[in-house]
């Protein structure tokens, strides 16, 4: 499992320790380091003091004598806190092996014909540009490749590795994901635990595999309970927000609604929460919510959600330490690597409500 940014190793405290201790970003301190002028004097001095504090060793580079190597990120946007916490991850795991980060975002354009939700495909000329930087790998996250690019970066032979990936990818690529088998066995059983019955699901997309992985465990959770599966309780949303609401308004039109839904994204859980709050409803007294990420969205929301918390900073380092064993000749034993998920408790699940039903 790769190592969180507060952790600290035998060699020393990463930079991100240092960084937390002088109360500044990752950048921030980094420029410190690295004796960048444009950083103001207390800054500089709380950092500084940091550093000496802590004992923090600068690592070497790869070779002080050229230039760093160059990595590409590729995510689907910038606008999204996932997006934030894979860049953390990546951002630390390259300063510490000596690379510089290439961040390309909202480069995509809608595909002929795509419905909504549907996430595009990063353009043929936009991968060309790999070459003409000099790039020494690539990191995806989120993006469906083609197989015609696929076999653009075969036939450019530059690594590659799939952060996440949308799609299930041909054989021998290398992946990093979560365990969303588990993560979905986990909420299903919190649910149980609480002793909910009439659970509840909206997945993402169809045919992402994290997406039905999860919807997977879930189905695994409640089979070992013995209770039988109900499909009309298995909504998709595609990772939509809007149409996690309208699917939420689904069920609560059915004849026997549920009286809890695992949601297989933070994002989504917000138009639950809508949707509910149009019906009256509250969350838990009336439904209990429990979501899949442990996004920064999971603690800002009322009442503060109870999620399956993925690893996204420690993925996408981990990721990247992938890479580089690529870039240097090294190919990993196994192509996938799950990290484990894990229950995070707050305040969106509850017991049954056994003296009120949901109404309309």
């Amino acid at each position: 499992m790769g190592r969180t940014a507060s952790a600290s190793t035998s060699a020393g405290p990463t930079l991100a320790v240092v960084a937390r201790e002088a109360g500044v970003s990752v950048p921030t301190a980094s420029k410190v380091v690295n004796g960048r002028e444009d950083v103001a004097p207390e800054t500089r001095r709380r950092v500084t003091e940091a550093l000496d504090r802590l004992g923090y060793v600068r690592r070497p580079r790869f070779d002080a004598t050229r230039a760093p190597r160059l990595v590409d990120l590729v995510v689907h946007s910038l606008e999204s806190s996932w997006s934030g916490a894979v860049l953390h991850g990546v951002e630390e795991a390259a300063y510490d092996a000596g690379l510089e980060v290439v961040v390309s975002a909202g480069l995509d354009r809608p595909r002929s014909g795509a419905g909504a939700g549907e996430r595009p495909r990063p353009e043929r000329g936009r991968l060309d540009r790999l070459v003409a930087r000099g790039s020494s790998g690539v990191l995806f996250n989120l993006a469906e490749l083609t197989a015609v690019q696929y076999a653009w970066l075969e036939r450019h032979r530059i690594p590659f590795v799939m952060i996440d990936p949308a799609e299930e990818p041909p054989p021998g690529v290398v992946s990093v994901g979560a365990a969303d088998w588990r993560g979905g066995v986990t909420a299903a059983e919190h649910l149980l635990r609480l002793g909910h019955e009439r659970i509840a699901v909206i997945a993402g997309r169809r045919r992402m595999p994290g997406s039905g992985a999860r919807v997977a465990g879930y189905r695994s959770a409640l089979a070992s309970a013995g209770l039988r599966h109900r499909p009309e309780y298995v909504r998709h949303a595609g990772f939509d927000r809007a149409a996690a609401r309208r699917r939420t308004r689904e069920l609560l039109d059915l004849p026997v609604p549920p009286t809890a839904v695992f949601v297989c994204s933070d994002v989504m859980t917000l138009g639950v929460y809508e949707a509910l709050a149009e019906r009256g409803l509250k969350v838990p007294d009336d439904m209990s919510v429990v979501g899949f990420d442990d996004l920064p969205e999971a603690r800002w929301a009322t009442p503060a959600l109870t999620t399956v918390r993925q690893p996204l900073s420690e993925m996408a380092a981990t990721a990247l330490r992938l890479l580089l064993r690529m870039m240097d000749g090294d190919r990993p034993e196994s192509t996938r690597t799950e990290l484990s998920t894990r229950l995070v408790e707050r305040a969106s699940t509850a017991p049954p409500r056994t003296t009120r039903a949901l109404g309309r």
